[in-house]
């Protein structure tokens, strides 16, 4: 526009103005609206399913610790069998009070493998209860994951849509998307 109120239209500005004013513009802006819901729902998708593979790191690392914990105890459990193991022999190859003392040492390490069993059992199903936690955890990742992929090729096609204005490429759109709104669905009932 110059000083004198005397202003030329270039064809971008006069296609924009038709555009603005053309019935095709409704469905444009329509498309960009679901395309806006699509991309909310894809953004609140992805959170779900970072939550969930995070979930699952965890648990599979807790249940790493366990399981150390675990081999752990049984190193000492092996470890207090070879001494109880001493003490048979040396309760076989001695007499009195000497023997006496290993009867008693022997009854000791029964007492402690019997602890360190009890302790050690219990750790290996705390790993395996924090791993079947992870498992549950990564399958809701997935399906989460599974949900945002829908999601995403259905805001790829609302963009074709725009381009080829095509109504049945809409159409298209919205099925895909119907379908990772049921993905999702099944993801928030832990299916």
């Amino acid at each position: 526009m110059s000083d004198h109120d005397f202003h030329v239209h270039g064809p971008h500005d006069h296609a924009v103005e038709h555009a603005s004013h053309d019935g095709n513009d409704t469905f444009a802006s329509r498309i960009a609206v679901m395309t806006a819901i699509l991309a909310t729902c894809g953004a609140l998708f992805s959170f779900e399913g970072g939550t969930f593979q995070n979930e699952a790191l965890m648990y599979k690392n807790e249940a790493a610790i366990k399981k150390t914990e675990a081999s752990d105890q049984w190193n000492f459990y092996q470890s207090k069998s070879s001494k109880q193991n001493m003490a048979e022999l040396g309760q076989v190859l001695t007499q009195g009070e000497q023997r006496d003392r290993y009867v008693s040492e022997i009854e000791r390490y029964k007492t402690e493998k019997a602890d360190i069993k009890t302790k050690a059992e219990g750790l290996e199903q705390e790993s395996k209860d924090a791993d079947h936690h992870s498992e549950e955890a990564m399958h809701q990742h997935h399906r989460w994951a599974q949900a945002m992929t829908a999601i995403q090729v259905s805001i790829s096609l609302a963009a074709i849509t725009l381009l080829a204005r095509r109504r049945w490429l809409a159409w298209t759109s919205v099925a895909v998307a119907g379908i990772g709104l049921v993905v999702a669905g099944l993801a928030l009932m832990h299916i």
